[in-house]
């Protein structure tokens, strides 16, 4: 893609700045309509040192509302964010629906900064390339526009503004270690950079390669296709198909098939539970020392005991390396954003411990039934949930999930019990009566949930809890063999 490009000659284009400045203002005029149409817009800005990006952003920028739009430079990992999955720092970044996010540089910048000073294998890489075109495959499936560009110029053109940038105190800074670096090895970079376009370059998040010979030239260029791309989302909302996948899956049992009928004295119990919490206590030192994130996705029916089997698995935990993350309804803002965007901005550090008390399964369980997604959307969540859970245990995480099961006569049971006794009143709500009368079709969508989730890397576990002594001690044991098997 860059190898076959030809620089301009660096010459303004006829009355440019003219042309610009009102292309400045089209884009201006798009703003409400952005906001009308709820569309998510990010224009990542990648390219070489020198190149004009930050000129470029500044010229988008101009004429716009900055009550809709945000810059922000992503800039090298800190040592905090390499923490975290590659991506969750980028999936945190994304603006809400009506709203621009100008990103001066980003994924690419990075993996490439990476990949070229050794700090990723040749394997890291090509797993950082399927990672970015899976992001960008899940954005543009969720309405986001993505607008890609690339502001290139020659190794003698580079050379140049570098040099007049150090000449200056005001400038040096603009002329960095990096940017030497690129200067100096700039067939290298220049092979990796096209490598990177070439594995990213889709439909829905093509490439657009600038020539920054000429500042103007190179202003208006992006201006302009900055203004098509919008024009096109407005007209046809951004998506993209989510790709058949063979995912390596797990036969599991349907739910009408698991046995109840599990039972432990509350002898037996105590003296279970008090061996767990001290091996689990154990287990997290060693967590913490070898920096191994854990993951844990509790759901099941209501009042199958998800609260009680969460707070006995806390209580074996150390307060300062876990964090129990109740999940709800979504917020508006959340509501306003990718549907994983909630979970990615929850994931623990490493050596850190995150229970999701109910999780992105929402997706494909409350959401599909009640429908707050349409049929396409809960369609393609199998996939993307897939994908998700598999950036976690590629970034070395042990990604842990239970359903909590029950029959329906126990949770009558139970109902009745908190209806009836008012400490425990709180508990029970009209909702969880209707949900109770969609038995049925819940059954159904969770059957499919788990048969379309049981992945190698990140199983389903049933803890059968009409008895929920049985439930709680399954679930330590289970947390006990999957971070002793990873350590």
């Amino acid at each position: 893609m860059l190898k076959d490009w030809t620089p301009g000659t660096g010459k303004e284009v006829p009355e440019g700045k003219k042309r610009l400045k009102a292309r400045r203002l089209d884009l201006a005029g798009l703003q409400q309509q952005i906001r009308q149409a709820k569309l998510p817009v990010i224009v990542l800005v990648e390219g070489w040192g020198a190149a004009g990006k930050g000129g470029a952003i500044r010229s988008l920028i101009r004429e716009l509302d900055p009550r809709f739009f945000q810059v922000r430079t992503m800039g090298m990992p800190t040592a905090e964010e390499r923490r975290w999955p590659f991506l969750k720092r980028y999936f945190t970044a994304i603006p809400p629906q009506g709203k621009i996010l100008f990103l001066d540089a980003g994924w690419t910048d990075e993996v490439v900064r990476e990949y070229l000073r050794g700090d990723l294998s040749e394997e890291e890489f090509r797993r950082r390339l399927e990672s970015v075109h899976l992001f960008e495959r899940q954005l543009a499936a969720g309405g986001y526009l993505l607008v890609k560009f690339f502001f290139h110029i020659d190794q003698e053109t580079q050379r140049e503004r570098l040099e007049k940038l150090s000449k200056h105190l005001d400038t040096a800074w603009r002329a960095g270690q990096e940017d030497w670096k690129q200067n100096k090895n700039y067939e290298k970079y220049l092979d990796a950079f096209d490598r990177f376009l070439e594995a990213t370059q889709e439909p829905w998040a093509p490439w657009t390669v600038i020539d920054g010979s000429d500042a103007v030239s190179a202003q208006l260029a992006a201006a302009d296709r900055l203004y098509e791309r919008i024009c096109s989302a407005l007209v046809s909302p951004p998506t993209a198909e989510q790709p058949e996948q063979q995912w390596p899956l797990r036969p599991i049992q349907p739910l009408a098939e698991v046995p109840l009928d599990q039972h432990m004295e509350e002898k037996e119990y105590q003296e279970k539970l008090k061996k767990c919490r001290n091996k689990l206590e154990e287990l997290h030192n060693e967590l913490y020392r070898k920096k191994v994130p854990v993951v844990i996705a509790y759901e099941g029916w209501d009042a199958a005991g998800k609260g009680g089997n969460i707070k006995r698995m806390a209580s074996a935990l150390d307060p300062r390396g876990y964090e129990v993350i109740p999940i709800a309804s979504p917020t508006p803002d959340e509501l306003s954003r990718h549907y994983l965007w909630r979970f990615w901005t929850r994931l623990p550090k490493t050596g850190h411990i995150a229970i999701f008390d109910r999780s992105w399964y929402g997706r494909v369980m409350v959401e599909r039934l009640e429908g707050f997604c349409s049929p396409a959307e809960w369609q393609r969540a199998y996939g993307e949930i897939n994908e998700f859970e598999k950036e976690l245990t590629d970034w070395g995480a042990v990604v842990l999930k239970f359903w909590v099961q029950i029959d329906p006569e126990t949770q009558l049971s139970r109902f009745t019990e908190r209806q009836n006794n008012p400490e425990k009143r709180w508990k029970i709500t009209d909702e969880d009566w209707r949900n109770r009368e969609k038995w049925d079709a819940y059954e159904i969508a969770v059957d499919e949930m788990l048969r379309r989730t049981n992945t190698e890397n990140a199983p389903w576990h049933i803890l059968e809890s009409v008895d929920k002594r049985y439930a709680r001690i399954k679930a330590m044991r289970i947390v006990i063999d999957a971070i002793e098997k990873v350590l």
